[in-house]
This record gives structure tokens, C-alpha cells and sequence, in this order.
């Protein structure tokens, strides 16, 4: 099928901009990305990508969403794959198609501030593969999201501002057309904006009503409306966005599609094709293969999709964002307190959101409300246990709250009876001073034994321990995308003798055998692999379960311990820094380390003066709860 007014990767900006405003039609991003974190907890594999990827070249989207929010950390901590060769892998096989990522700000990939000259760094590297960069902050504030602003206009690639949308009084179309003027005025007209509903809220009647605003008041803006389905009425949605003059609009492939991340593309398509509103550039033959392709393959990922199925309309009271649905029910599966998630949900989690301001439920705004909002619910006591992250917003160190700030009460809750002056004395935007770029590629080194590339030195500086694990597997096991999900999430083992067939994406066949297994003079064993007839030995050796010692400490419990200098793991987590080495001299208040769970840091601060005796612990660590962390000696 011929397809007119492709918009290619090799067009330049002003190109790519002065064909969506000449088009007559609307345009479709695949949201490959964003529907993988959703729906799959990003656990979509490469190798399921470059199965698809001919066809999805084919099939002429605006743009192919490949990478960033939490996918550069999944990338390494769970599939092994290096972020930026999956890039250029899939280059190879969709050279036209545009690829788009998505930075959360001065966040960029993670999950809290990171330096200006990181974020600066991060950017031009990743900026030799991605073509266009949708950029938003969870509180909407813009500063925020300059520098990555300026870096991109300094690469040449298309930039894609957003205004995050969520529903309530203080939401109106005068706050977005102002919020929009603020980017423009930083900016300039040459972007894309986007419209972020993370959530999937409101009415299509509201969106529609909203690219009105926008559109009359920037009548040569290019809208891009991304949506998700988490009610089952973005269809809705996306109609009213096009109707009103969007010219951009986010979907999935249908073989994929579940809950809580985009609609299907094909639905999209014939819906406004009824209307006799064209898709611009679609090959709609490519995009039904597509699927075809893919439809197979989602048997190996039904462990990573929610066990609660179907539509949830009370999004619109919680306001969850879709990347977060599946994740919250795990850890309340995992956690015990399944039972309870009807009134986070529909009562607690509500009820924070307007007490810390009513801003915008995203990363890592949605983390807080989340952690906030469990706490508040299993310990009973509302505010008494706030995560780091909670008290840097209050702090008003990520940004200015954009509508009206918490009640004294929740301050008080959080930082004590001194809150007022804590606030004084440590308030505001939170400056991260420039870290030696040099100093960091020499640890490096030191923790590799060798040089490094400077897409690694960017990897390690967005998430250190998890990406100087994966470089440490990937030198000792190789390059795994090959490997198809049907394996690499096969469970229970593989019994000598056995022999693995599998096609990889170019149509290769393969065979594991797994051969021969003996004990070695040192320890563990050394099993035999043939890998297309060619024998590779691989030596593991086995741990024993850890088992717990001791009965578990209360809250309570831990909290009387710190006052004594013993510290604990006050909750199940992993160290993400440790402050101090033996025989530092510290004194109430100091930071000891820094501890990380549910996307969420928490400093360990002392409670006592005295010297640091041990620390039991590393950085990468897992800890339990009460699992000790360090003993400080009281002073005399």
C-alpha cells in the first residue's frame, strides 16, 4: 500500500513542522515504550522489538517511543541489554523512522535531580540516536527542564515540551494556555507540544475543550495528545484531540495492547477514518502484520502483566498513571496489604493528593503520593513516616508547589514542632552542585578493571550500581538480546540433556544442548553448553538461602535501637550510598546513608553523637527490615 506525507527521520525540524501543519490529517506515535511499562512491567525484550521492527517501518508511525522513563534502568537491572545498542540495533532495522524517548527533566531517567553537567552530558550522547525528546516535570515548573531544553535545540532534534494534565478546580484552560506561553517564551515556536495524560483522566469532552484553549490561543502550535486507556475512553480522547485541532496522537499495537497504557493503533485509525479524518503516512496493512508478528509472542510475558484484568473508570478518583497500575497491585500483593488497596485507592490516596497540593500524579511526583499514601495507611499514622522524597517537596526543593502549599499541620507531622524554621533555613529549589566528570570515570574504571566508553561513563552516572552490575554481566555471560522471552523468562531450570530450540529475530535457528555438569576442586560446578554445536563452559556456584535471624522488629522497635547508636534497616530496601566509615564522628541529624525502595530514597540519619564502630554494609546491598546497617558509640 502507497502511503503520502511520510515524515522521516532525515527531514530537518522546520521540514517536519511545516508538513504537520500543511497535513490535512493527523499523525500517530507508536508508543512501544510506554505501553511495555504499563501493561508488562518494561519487561519487553529486544529481541521482540527487532521482530518487529521491519514491520513497524513499514508502517510509517510520526514515531517510534523506544526508550527513556524507567526503560534506560530497566534495560540493564532486568534484560541485560545496553540501552544505547539497542538503539543502534534498531536503527539498522527502521532506518526512516523517527525515535522518540522520554526525559522526565532535571530526573532525566531516574528518579531524583540529577547535576546540570550530567544532565547536559546524558543528553548529547543519547541525542546521536534519538530523534525526538518529550520532556516534562511533575510539577509543571519549567526550569526545571531548560537544560535538557537547550541541549537538544543544540543537537538539532525535534523538541517536545509537555504540560502534564490532571483534573480538579485548580486545572483550568487559563493555567495550561499560561503554562504554555511560560515554555513558548523559553522555547521559542519550533517544538512540538505535548499534552500529558498520564493518568488517562478526565472526559473527551475536557481534552477537547483543552486543544481548543491552546489552539486559539497558539493557532501554528503542533499539538501531540498522549493518553492512556486505563478507563477504556481514550478513543474517546484521541478523537476529541484530532477533532480540535491535534495533529499528533499516541497507540499501541493491538497484539500488545492491555489496560493501562495506550489504546490500539488499528482502532484509532479506522475510528477517524469513519470521520473521514486520515492517518498521514500509515500503512494500514503494516500495522495489522505487526501485530500478526507480535501475537505469538505475548505468551512468554503473562507473568509480567497485571493479575487484576480489566478496565478501572476509578482512575479518575486515585489518578495513578498507567506506568504505575501494575507495579502498585504487585507490591500490594507482595507486601501483604492487598486487602487494603480499595481504601488507599479510593479514600487515602485522594486525600493526599489534595493535602500536598493537587499537582500532577507522575514521576516521581506519583511515587511519593503512593509511598505517602500506603504509609499512612499500615502504620496508622498519617505523615509520621515520610520518605526523603517526601520531605525534599515539602522543602519546595524540587520546584514551587503550582497551586497552594500543605497545611502547617503536615509540616509539623514531618519535621517536628521547629518546621517553620527548618523551612526557613533549608527551603527552595534544590541547587546539585557539578560533580568531576573525570573523578567519576576513574571509579569507574576501578570498578570495571578496565577503560570505559563514554556511553558507559553515562549509564554508570544515571544509575551506578545497577550498571556496574550489568557490565560486569555482560563481560562474563555476553550480549543476551539474542535470547527470545520464551527463554530468557523461562522458569524452573534446565535439566542436563535438554536441548533449547529457538529463531532469533532474523529468521536463525539455534539449539542449546545443556550438556555434562561436574564439581569442581574449589567449589561450585562447570556445566557443558552447546551452543550450535560449539562447547562453552560456564562455572556457577550456588549460594544458600539466606535464612532470617531472629524474630522481625516493630517500627517502634528500631526507632528506640537508633536512639542507642544501633542502626537498622527500618524498612525492606537497597543502599543506595553510604555516608561514613568507621570512626567518623557524627552528631544527631547527620546523614549515615541513604536507603532505596519503591523508586523511593530515604536518608538514615543518627540519632545520637558519638564515633562510627562498623558499618555492615555496602553500597548495592539488599537489607531487610532490622537487618542492622552500622553501630555508632554513644559520646560520654
Amino acid at each position: 500500500m502507497s502511503v503520502d506525507n511520510r515524515i522521516t527521520k532525515d527531514m530537518s525540524v522546520r521540514e517536519i513542522l511545516e508538513t504537520l501543519r500543511r497535513s490535512k490529517g493527523y499523525y500517530i506515535t507508536n508508543a512501544q515504550r510506554d505501553l511495555s511499562q504499563s501493561d508488562f512491567k518494561n519487561r519487553i525484550l529486544l529481541h521482540t522489538d527487532l521482530l518487529a521492527a521491519p514491520y513497524r517501518e513499514r508502517a510509517g508511525y510520526f514515531s517510534l517511543e523506544i526508550s527513556g522513563g524507567a526503560s534506560i534502568h530497566v534495560d540493564m537491572l532486568r534484560k541485560q541489554v545496553n540501552p544505547f545498542l539497542k538503539l543502534k540495533l534498531l536503527r539498522e532495522e527502521m532506518p526512516n523512522t523517527m525515535f522518540q524517548t522520554l526525559c522526565r527533566g532535571v530526573n532525566l531517567f531516574g528518579y531524583r535531580p540529577y547535576p546540570e553537567n550530567v544532565i547536559r552530558l546524558t543528553v548529547r550522547e543519547f541525542s546521536k540516536y534519538i530523534d525526538i525528546w518529550r520532556v516534562f516535570d511533575f510539577l509543571n515548573y519549567v526550569p526545571n527542564m531548560i537544560p535538557v531544553f537547550e541541549e537538544v535545540k543544540k543537537a538539532g532534534k525535534l523538541l517536545e515540551p509537555c504540560i502534564c494534565f490532571s483534573t480538579g478546580p485548580e486545572h483550568t484552560d487559563e493555567y495550561y494556555v499560561k503554562k504554555v506561553r511560560e515554555i513558548l517564551d523559553v522555547t521559542g515556536e519550533d517544538i512540538i507540544l505535548c499534552i500529558k495524560n498520564h493518568g488517562g483522566l478526565g472526559t473527551s469532552t475536557r481534552i477537547g475543550r483543552l486543544v481548543s484553549s491552546i489552539k486559539s490561543a497558539f493557532p501554528d502550535l503542533i499539538i501531540h495528545y498522549h493518553g492512556h486507556n486505563t478507563d477504556g475512553n481514550d478513543i474517546g480522547r484521541i478523537v476529541a484531540a484530532v477533532l480540535a485541532g491535534a495533529k499528533i496522537v499516541d497507540a499501541g499495537d493491538h497484539a500488545f495492547t492491555g489496560f493501562f497504557g495506550p489504546p490500539p493503533i488499528l482502532t484509532v485509525i479506522d475510528t477517524l477514518a469513519e470521520m473521514g479524518i486520515k492517518a498521514e503516512g500509515i500503512d494500514r496493512d503494516a500495522v495489522i502484520t505487526t501485530s500478526q508478528v507480535l501475537k505469538p509472542e505475548r505468551l512468554a510475558y503473562a507473568e509480567f502483566e497485571s493479575q487484576f484484568k480489566g478496565f478501572d473508570p476509578t482512575v479518575q478518583i486515585h489518578k495513578l498513571p498507567g506506568g504505575a497500575m501494575g507495579s502498585s497491585f504487585e507490591q500490594a500483593q507482595k507486601g501483604g496489604f492487598l486487602h487494603l488497596m480499595p481504601k488507599i485507592l479510593l479514600e487515602e490516596l485522594p486525600k493526599v493528593q489534595k493535602e500536598l497540593g493537587n499537582w500532577w500524579s507522575v514521576t516521581p511526583g506519583s511515587q511519593i503520593l503512593w509511598t505517602a499514601a500506603v504509609d499512612n495507611v499500615l502504620s496508622g499514622k498519617r505523615y509520621e513516616n515520610p520518605s526523603g522524597d517526601l520531605k525534599n517537596l515539602l522543602l519546595e526543593r524540587y520546584g514551587p508547589f503550582p497551586f497552594y502549599r500543605p497545611a502547617p499541620e503536615i509540616y509539623k507531622k514531618v519535621f517536628g514542632p521547629d518546621w517553620k524554621k527548618i523551612l526557613e533555613k533549608e527551603g527552595g529549589i534544590q541547587k546539585i552542585e557539578a560533580i568531576d566528570l573525570e573523578r567519576e570515570r576513574e571509579n569507574l574504571i576501578e570498578r570495571l578493571g578496565r577503560e570505559v566508553t563514554q556511553e558507559e561513563l553515562v549509564l554508570y552516572l544515571q544509575h551506578p550500581n545497577d550498571a556496574v552490575d550489568f557490565f560486569k554481566f555482560e563481560e562474563e555471560y555476553g550480549r543476551c538480546y539474542v535470547l527470545p522471552p520464551q527463554v530468557w523468562f523461562r522458569r524452573g531450570g534446565f535439566a542436563v540433556g535438554e536441548k533449547i530450540t529457538f529463531t532469533d529475530y532474523m529468521g536463525k535457528s539455534h539449539i542449546i544442548e545443556i550438556g555434562p555438569s561436574h564439581s569442581m576442586d574449589k567449589g561450585g560446578k562447570a556445566t557443558y553448553l552447546y551452543i550450535d554445536f560449539h562447547p562453552e563452559i560456564f562455572i556457577f556456584r550456588e549460594t544458600e538461602e539466606v535464612k532470617e535471624k531472629g524474630p522481625t522488629l516493630s517500627k517502634e522497635e528500631i526507632s528506640y535501637l537508633a536512639k542507642a547508636g544501633d542502626i537498622r534497616a527500618p524498612f525492606n530496601a537497597s543502599v543506595q550510598k553510604v555516608c561514613v566509615k568507621p570512626d567518623d564522628e557524627v552528631k544527631p541529624g547527620d546523614t549515615l546513608a541513604v536507603i532505596e525502595a519503591m523508586k523511593m530514597q530515604t536518608p538514615i540519619e543518627s540519632q545520637v553523637s558519638g564515633k562510627v564502630q562498623k558499618v555492615l554494609v555496602k553500597e548495592g546491598q539488599e537489607v531487610k527490615m532490622g537487618e542492622r546497617l552500622m553501630l555508632i558509640s554513644e559520646k560520654t
